[in-house]
């Protein structure tokens, strides 16, 4: 069940994807996208964990990492 900090946060991700992500070509080296990773996040833990665990996730994007496929945990866990 989400709120209503967790549906804003959805709709924020939902817009970024379809007006921002367009404009860019694809680079992402992980399987979720950080975008897909970020909304499944919220969906299944709410605002606060689901962007922490988004962020942590955008900082393991970067250059000497290998990528790879990266799914949202089941449980919450740092």
């Amino acid at each position: 069940m989400t709120g209503y900090v967790s549906n804003a946060v959805i709709n924020a991700i939902r817009w970024y994807r379809k007006s921002v992500s367009p404009l860019f070509p694809p680079r992402c080296k992980y399987l979720p996208t950080c975008s897909e990773y970020a909304l499944l996040a919220v969906q299944r833990f709410g605002a606060i964990r689901g962007l922490t665990l988004a962020f942590l996730r955008l900082m393991r994007c970067r250059p000497w990492s290998d990528g790879g496929i990266d799914d949202v945990p089941q449980r919450f866990s740092l």
